[in-house]
């Protein structure tokens, strides 16, 4: 059974959220201003050449692109260079404060848009939780806050019967940066399946032609070639944090990384198939995409600690969803103190997170672990417990 926490009648810090946005308002424009005056918004500045160099005719993927222009890897997909394109073509100087600021101002909303199942002061925590990790995210100018939220906004929608902008919302993660396109397999949770597979491909098939207002038909396909070989080359670029970088177990994705990436997507279809007696629980479908939202970061080959946004984002729906017992409150704190706090020097000096980052991948030991007990609460421990219950009673004579 699964539990939501009641509203707090009378005045609750934690259900002030005008404070709330006004303070993560005002320190998201002093992170950007902090960096911007030192010309340190690197990931603005990929995101804004790529985009010139899509409406000029240039490819912006791989190693090659990267070098001459002085960047990381570019890893979006030529969607996102459109979408983008009023951020690349703003003065330099106000650009990267209307990216950061539009995407802070839909993070809190995305999160004030869910269900009234949560609470107010339910999703203040929720916000507040998740504030250092997005702190830091949009300190990098990531991208990761505008996918955290595209699952937000989408799952609303659906449970709001709001079949169509959720699938237009859910298609736009996917071809901006992959780990939405995962969402689609919540729509088994809903009505109209059929109908709503047919949106997801008649959107899907708009968005795959989309970049021809400025690419040829002709080389559509080698557009996309080109995106698909710079992502799979990211993946030996450097450490990430993800389950392959498990130490001491791991060093650097083992040859078996797909295999386990599809093994472990296709065991989380079968257990939701086997919970099909729970889609009408709305706990159970929030949990689920909790749940999603840790796999796309933890089984990922490419997910740096900033965006573990996402999954903590997720872990919140899923432990506000239940009651927490004792094990689910260490697992809060720890994932709050050593994801969310850890990375910021402030707080801890940065040889000292870097050294239980990259030497002792406690952050990827922590949240593993604790989504292995999202996984096991949600979809194992009823079936298993009713599987074995007749057995476990004493025998009538």
């Amino acid at each position: 059974m699964y539990i939501f926490k009641k509203q707090i009648v009378g005045s609750n810090l934690f259900a002030k959220t005008n404070l709330w946005f006004t303070i993560g308002f005002i320190l998201t424009a002093a992170l950007t201003f902090s960096e911007v005056a030192r010309g340190r918004q690197y990931n603005f500045m990929i995101f804004s050449d790529a985009t010139r160099d899509f409406w000029n005719g240039i490819i912006p993927y791989g190693a090659a692109w990267a070098e001459e222009k002085g960047h990381d890897v570019f890893l979006y997909g030529p969607l996102f260079n459109i979408l983008f394109s009023p951020f690349a073509y703003l003065p330099s100087w106000l650009a990267p404060f209307v990216w950061n600021l539009m995407n802070f101002t839909l993070y809190f909303i995305s999160i004030f848009t869910l269900p009234d199942k949560y609470t107010k002061e339910t999703k203040c925590k929720i916000f507040l939780y998740t504030l250092p990790i997005l702190a830091t995210t949009l300190l990098s100018f990531q991208y990761n806050v505008s996918v955290a939220y595209f699952f937000l906004f989408s799952f609303s929608l659906l449970e709001r019967g709001k079949y169509l902008p959720a699938i237009l919302i859910i298609l736009l993660s996917g071809f901006t940066k992959i780990y939405g396109v995962f969402q689609l397999g919540m729509l088994l949770f809903y009505p109209k399946v059929w109908k709503n597979f047919g949106y997801v491909a008649l959107i899907a098939a708009l968005y795959i032609f989309v970049p021809l207002i400025k690419i040829p038909v002709m080389e559509l396909s080698g557009y996309y070639e080109h995106w698909f070989n710079g992502l799979a080359h990211q993946k030996t670029l450097r450490v990430f944090h993800t389950f392959f970088y498990l130490k001491p177990f791991f060093s650097q994705p083992p040859a078996w990384t797909t295999i386990a990436q599809i093994f472990a997507i296709v065991l989380l279809a079968f257990l939701v198939l086997v919970n099909r007696s729970k889609y009408k629980d709305f706990a159970f479908r929030v949990q689920a995409l909790g749940i999603l939202m840790g796999w796309v970061i933890l089984f990922g080959t490419s997910s740096e600690y900033h965006t573990y946004v996402i999954a903590l984002l997720g872990y919140m729906l899923w432990y506000y969803s239940r009651q927490p017992s004792r094990i689910d409150k260490i697992l809060y704190y720890s994932n709050l103190i050593v994801l969310g706090l850890m990375p910021i020097d402030l707080f801890c000096p940065g040889v000292v997170w870097r050294f239980f980052f990259l030497t002792m991948t406690l952050n990827i030991w922590i949240f593993t672990i604790t989504w292995l007990r999202m996984v096991w609460i949600t979809f194992c421990s009823s079936f298993v417990f009713a599987t074995l219950l007749p057995y476990l009673r004493p025998s009538k004579r």
